[in-house]
């Protein structure tokens, strides 16, 4: 609605996760550099966590698209399914195999094969599991058993684990399997300062010519947000629409509070 009133392209603040509004901050490119490490050196496994809306589904996003175009295999679980079974049968779904068996032995042995294949071509075989915490018992014992798959020297793939801050705490009660992730970052919110870089990095990226954000409104949203993307998404957007219908030219402190009184 309020594209052709701003000067915009496409709108800043949609809360999709969009690899081409990644704004890579410290935490961010911290949380990228451990993920690809853990690939790259076959370290087995890896976990990335953070509080709902830090940025995780988009980090995942952006990861698996660098792995794919330097010619890895990637399963991206973007909502893993419940049952063991339907989880591996999901992950060959997402490896590109449409035919897939009922029978776990199968399926386990289809996953091994392509495993092998890919090693022989020096190709890397990563699975990445988003929202992980959700994953019931059975299915989470699953995914500690793909990182049983190992040659004489090496993992054959990477076990990538995104979820909310309680993945921490079920990872952590199950020792042989927080002994198989080498590799852990929790992501945190953005800092006041972080969030002022954020939120003119997806100006600028949608089409403004200038910062439309006073620094009293941005401090009003960092305190509301306390520097979560989501919540700073959803917070700005609104702000546009009403100062859209004001006929506002900036954002000041008043249209923000206007509006976390409404989300209230």
């Amino acid at each position: 609605m309020y594209l052709k009133y701003w000067g915009l392209r496409r709108f800043p603040f949609d809360n999709v996760a969009d690899p081409s509004f990644f704004y890579l901050s410290e935490s961010h490119e911290e949380a990228l550099s451990r993920l690809i490490y853990a690939s790259k050196m076959g370290k087995g496994g890896a976990m990335l966590t953070g509080d709902i809306g830090c940025g995780k589904t988009l980090i995942s996003k952006v990861y698996s698209k660098k792995l794919i175009e330097e010619g890895s295999d990637v399963s991206l679980l973007s909502n893993p399914p419940l049952g063991p079974v339907e989880f591996l049968q999901e992950i060959l779904y997402q490896l590109g195999i449409s035919e897939v068996p009922d029978s776990r032995t199968k399926l386990l042995q289809i996953l091994h094969k392509r495993m092998i294949h890919n090693m022989e071509q020096n190709k890397e075989t990563v699975i990445i599991v988003d929202e992980a915490q959700i994953l019931n018992e059975e299915t989470f014992e699953e995914a500690r058993l793909l990182l049983n798959f190992q040659s004489n020297n090496r993992f054959l793939l990477t076990l990538v684990l995104l979820g909310q801050t309680e993945l921490k705490l079920k990872i952590r009660q199950i020792k042989q399997f927080d002994q198989r992730i080498p590799i852990k970052y929790h992501l945190p919110p953005f800092p006041f300062l972080g969030t002022i870089r954020y939120i003119m990095f997806r100006e600028k990226k949608a089409g403004f010519a200038r910062n439309v954000f006073t620094t009293k409104s941005i401090k009003t949203i960092y305190e509301y947000t306390r520097g979560s993307p989501r919540e700073i998404n959803s917070l700005c957007d609104l702000s546009l629409l009403i100062a859209f219908n004001k006929k506002k030219k900036f954002i000041d402190s008043g249209i923000i509070q206007s509006v976390i009184d409404e989300l209230r």
